[in-house]
């Protein structure tokens, strides 16, 4: 798990609870890439019903 928030926030999860500043800026992006997701599956999801 230290290695993929590592790889894919840039900060270790030792950083990230103990640093609020850290941790609202990962959940944010983690919301951020949630929405593109639900984005990209309504878009597939509409091509494929045309």
């Amino acid at each position: 798990m230290e290695k993929a928030m590592q790889q894919s926030h840039g900060v270790g999860y030792e950083e990230y609870s103990r640093q609020l500043n850290e941790r609202l800026k990962v959940e944010k992006e983690r919301e951020m890439d949630y929405k593109k997701g639900q984005i990209a599956i309504l878009e597939i999801e509409q091509s494929v019903y045309r």
